[in-house]
């Protein structure tokens, strides 16, 4: 990107609340609560621009009581919406997929019933959330299914995971534990990494025998993955603060969810200072961008991937294509997690700076 281009953003990912009802061992959001009446309105969004893509989350976002009134105002301003939650408040989740019933629903699993309820910290939680799907796919939703995130002893959990989301015909999201200020961590470490990258191949090659192209897609992505773990440098730029951002329950609007004060972590500015695009706009927001493009973090979140996946496709198009042929063969995937360099500062995602 050119310093003196802004382009619109794409993709949004909105923080509503820090409040929490889960115990989760890889996140410890729930023992940073925001209180109620800091957190940010729906008046508060107004000044959106029009986006392909919001995503709701936190915390819990079916804590908020005015929830219905935050997903009427974003469905000014895109025409699709994902709300990440536990499933734990059912009824609550229920009830809104009656109002809004093209909304899109992530559950959070991270295993099947005793390792999704030993790391999320709540028994019942499984149960609570499978039983969430099932009602709304019963209500006939379409974009429904799980959001896993991996960490040292559930990847083989996720295997089951996926093909239990298969049966189901649901999504299947993967995330692997990152440090972060959202997640108020510092210390998520995958120590195993033999185990949890040997399951990520077998889900990357379970992915690429789908018939549905998004799938070998998601393989590629998968791939991802593997290589954060693996510790190398991101495979496509992050270009986090231009094509996507996320505003925490506070207001401040920031390029990602994956700063960490170690590294640095600056806000665009606070929407309500100022009007979202006037922050878009600012040389604050420039600033930041400047220091996205050599930051040193290699992570791989679907929020920070998906945008430049689209934006780059040829790449992972190339790979999938590829890849599926093998498949077709009765071939493993080829793990080729090659950097795609597409004019980025190489020093962006390279923890080790003397790598080069």
């Amino acid at each position: 990107m050119q310093e003196n281009t802004i382009q619109q953003p794409t993709d949004a990912s909105i923080i509503l609340t820090y409040r929490c009802p889960m115990r989760c061992v890889m996140c410890n959001i729930w023992k940073n609560p925001t209180r109620k009446e800091e957190e940010i309105q729906a008046a508060d969004l107004k000044t959106l621009p029009r986006l392909k893509f919001i995503n709701l989350t936190g915390g819990e976002p079916f804590i908020r009581e005015d929830l219905p009134d935050i997903v009427e105002e974003c469905y000014r301003h895109t025409d699709r919406i994902v709300i990440s939650t536990s499933g734990w408040f059912e009824e609550k989740v229920i009830d809104l997929a009656k109002r809004f019933p093209n909304i899109g629903i992530r559950i959070s699993i991270e295993g099947l019933s005793q390792k999704n309820d030993e790391l999320r910290g709540h028994q019942g939680g499984f149960d609570r959330g499978l039983r969430t799907l099932l009602t709304l796919k019963q209500m006939g939703l379409k974009d429904i299914g799980f959001g896993c995130t991996v960490s040292n002893n559930n990847s083989a959990d996720m295997l089951s995971l996926y093909e239990l989301s298969l049966s189901m015909g649901m999504e299947f999201a993967t995330a692997a534990f990152h440090n972060s200020y959202y997640f108020h961590k510092d210390d998520n470490q995958i120590t195993n990494r033999e185990e949890v990258c040997s399951n990520f191949e077998k889900l990357v090659n379970m992915q690429l025998k789908e018939n549905h192209p998004k799938s070998w897609f998601r393989a590629w992505f998968n791939m991802g993955l593997i290589n954060y773990i693996e510790g190398g440098r991101r495979m496509l730029p992050c270009e986090a603060g231009s094509a996507n951002f996320f505003i925490d329950p506070w207001g401040e609007v920031y390029p990602c969810n994956g700063l960490e004060e170690k590294y640095w972590k600056q806000s665009m500015g606070n929407i309500h200072k100022a009007d979202f695009m006037t922050i878009w706009q600012s040389e604050e927001a420039q600033e930041v961008r400047r220091k996205v493009r050599c930051c040193a973090k290699n992570c791989w979140m679907v929020g920070t991937a998906s945008p430049v996946m689209h934006k780059y496709i040829k790449y992972p198009l190339r790979w999938a294509l590829r890849n599926k042929l093998r498949s077709l063969q009765g071939k493993p995937a080829c793990l080729d997690k090659t950097w795609c360099d597409v004019g980025q500062d190489p020093r962006q995602g390279d923890l080790n700076p003397n790598r080069l």
